[in-house]
């Protein structure tokens, strides 16, 4: 009976590992298998082994996809942090004493509560060049003196991409610092300000190591959905990454390779291909991030092992004895 009770808790975790091998462990499979062969969509898959693999060694499009996906993510996630990292410094002063943070938390946040094709929308008519109301704006202000092409040019397309990524995740990254800095008894603050210490030493020296977890979390997330970075790109340009296939990003490549031109074996080549980048850069960045904790572990582990070789020494010298 109870051998019975024991096994009836397998059969409760069981629909999470019936949706994880359905949804998330059995896509990767399929799609490794694609990548080995080609297939059109329908019809029967041929089986060409590490083709498709060997052609991303030759293909421009993809280097340029790359890179444009970086610079996108690059500038993003630099004004994102250091927005989110300026409000949290203006909220946490105790000179300051800003109240309401409870909705300014809601005004920041309400960004990720908007589809992306809405946001989408919106800014294609505020950047618009000829009939856009950013435009419009600063030219009645003296600012500029013919229409900037937010989206016709490309170094401006990919900048105002960029912006709009910040805009909508500034805020997810701020409350999840300044709940971070709450943790921080206010009184080491207080104690702070007393020895005279201005907001930059206060900011390096307890704001920062106070949400460094924090931090690291928002980078490496960041990185992995930057790296996956499709939905305002593609739905500003319709799918085409103009302008000069300035947002023709690595997802928006993938789509177009597979639902475009239907060469489904090489997308999910570049799926595959994609995947393993992201693992690499996650596992670089969280060693670089942590490289005095993963010391500390290090030498951690050595005195252990030596301490064990000196209790076997001993041991083995008392037996003798």
């Amino acid at each position: 009976m109870k051998k019975i009770k024991d096994k009836v808790g397998y059969l409760f975790i069981s629909p999470f590992f019936l949706v994880f091998f359905l949804f998330n462990a059995y896509p990767i499979f399929f799609t490794l298998y694609l990548s080995m062969t080609r297939y059109k969509g329908f019809g029967k898959k041929v089986f060409i082994g590490a083709d498709n693999f060997k052609l991303l060694f030759k293909d421009p499009n993809l280097v340029d996809a790359f890179l444009n996906t970086l610079k996108i993510w690059g500038v993003n996630i630099i004004f994102q942090i250091f927005l989110a990292l300026l409000l949290v410094m203006i909220f946490s002063d105790i000179k300051y004493k800003v109240k309401g943070l409870g909705f300014f938390r809601v005004i920041f946040y309400l960004p990720n509560l908007i589809a992306a094709a809405t946001i989408a929308l919106i800014f294609m008519k505020l950047l618009d060049k000829d009939y856009g109301v950013v435009n419009q704006v600063l030219f009645n202000i003296g600012w500029i003196d013919k229409p900037i092409g937010w989206l016709t040019k490309p170094i401006m397309a990919q900048m105002s991409v960029s912006g709009i990524q910040t805009w909508m995740w500034f805020g997810n990254s701020f409350i999840l610092f300044m709940a971070s800095v709450q943790a921080v008894s206010k009184e080491v603050f207080e104690a702070a300000r007393i020895d005279g210490a201005g907001r930059f030493q206060v900011l390096m020296n307890i704001t920062l190591p106070s949400i460094k977890p924090i931090l690291m979390y928002v980078m490496v997330t960041g990185l992995i959905g930057g790296l996956q970075l499709f939905d305002i790109p593609f739905l500003i340009t319709d799918g085409k990454g103009f302008p000069e296939g300035s947002l023709n990003t690595m997802i928006v490549y993938i789509y177009n390779m597979a639902f475009v031109h239907k060469n489904y074996g090489y997308a999910s080549a570049l799926s595959f291909a994609l995947f393993i980048v992201i693992m690499l850069f996650t596992v670089v960045f969280t060693v670089m991030t942590n490289r005095t904790e993963i010391k500390e572990f290090i030498q951690n582990r050595k005195i252990k092992k030596a301490r064990k070789k000196e209790l076997y020494a001993l041991k083995g010298s008392a037996k003798h004895e």
